[in-house]
This record gives C-alpha cells, structure tokens and sequence, in this order.
C-alpha cells in the first residue's frame, strides 16, 4: 500500500445517506489489506496495525495483496511473525512480483490459503539488511558478518520449513537471484495454487 499522496475516495450509501470514503478504508472494511511497495518499518506497522484491527473484526477470512520487490529484513520478520500468530484464516496473492522479503511472507502463509495470478512472478535472494545491523554494541560478541549469516540462516529455515525443501536446496536456489514464474512458484512451494480470479 501506498501511504503517502493521493488516496482515490468512492462513494458510499448507508442509512444516513450517501458519504466519500477512502478506498483503502473500504477495502479494509471488506478484510482486504494491500502489502504493495516497499517493505519497512512504516509499512510493517500498518499492516500489524490492520491485522489486529480485522482479528478483533471476526473471523471471516482476510485477504492480503502482495506486489513488492522486498526491502528490511526486520520489517519482513515482524509481519511474518504476525501472520503465524493469529488465528484467522488468512489468504495471501502474489499480484504482481513476490520478491526477496516479500516472497518469504508469501511462503510462509497458511497451507492451502498461498495464491499467485497467473502472471505474477517470485524471486528469492540473500536476504540484505538495509542500512546496516543496529542494536549492536561494540563490546557484544556479534559481529557484522556474523549477524549477517545469522539473518540468512532465519531466513533459509523459513523457506525450507515452508517450502518443503531442504535448507541446502533453498541455499542453492538462494546463490544468486532466482526469480520464478507462477508455475515455479507452485513447483517450488512458495505457494500453492494459481488463482485465475481473486475476487
């Protein structure tokens, strides 16, 4: 989702007549979160946000569109940890590209509820940590590099765990950029079916 700029408003009727409403506010209000651009830290706690807004809601389905190239590792983490926390069923769509952080999310979606458009595309990497490792004090026995490895171990064991790979096929696959189609994808299991219509 786009959270800065132009923010398109529909209209709406209720029983006090008709009103403007935000488009995502709408989509929200039918259990739809959009997961589009860049991940960080300002998007991850807006999806948390949504999330634990819609799973005090009910617990009718919710629907997360995900179009994004990636972007912090720790950000990604978070709403992955979420997702794994609740309850709710929650159905996850490739629409677009599933790239790098945004491709583990995908997989590590609940079984059978993972979709991808025919169209869309997969891509899984290193993952990078933007801007550097924090939290790390001289004196601690962490180095850089070693918390670098340490990342991409979390990682690898997601995607095998979630996959059904094994960890030295995911560190294969994980060698350079490996970028997938929508029948890959499934061949894979970063997700599980290709879904010709998500409405």
């Amino acid at each position: 989702m786009s959270y800065t700029g132009w923010i398109p408003e529909v209209l709406e009727e209720s029983y006090s007549g008709i009103r403007e409403i935000a488009l995502y506010t709408k989509h929200l209000m039918n259990r739809r979160i959009f997961l589009q651009g860049e991940i960080d830290a300002n998007m991850a706690n807006a999806v948390l946000s949504q999330l634990l807004y819609l799973t005090d809601e009910g617990e009718q389905p919710i629907h997360i569109y995900i179009n994004s190239n990636g972007g912090e590792v720790d950000a990604g983490l978070m709403i992955y940890d979420m997702l794994q926390s609740i309850d709710t069923p929650v159905n996850l769509y490739c629409t677009g590209m599933a790239a790098s952080m945004a491709a583990v999310i995908l997989a590590g979606g609940q079984k059978g509820r993972r979709f991808i458009l025919p169209h869309s595309k997969t891509m899984i990497d290193k993952p990078l940590i933007a801007g550097g490792v924090g939290g790390f004090a001289a004196s601690s026995g962490h180095s850089l590099s070693d918390s670098i490895e340490e990342t991409k171990g979390i990682v690898n064991e997601i995607l095998a765990r979630h996959t059904g790979r094994t960890l030295e096929e995911i560190r294969r696959a994980t060698d350079s950029a490996c970028y997938m189609n929508a029948e890959e994808s499934v061949a894979f299991g970063l997700c599980d079916e290709i879904k010709e219509k998500i409405l």
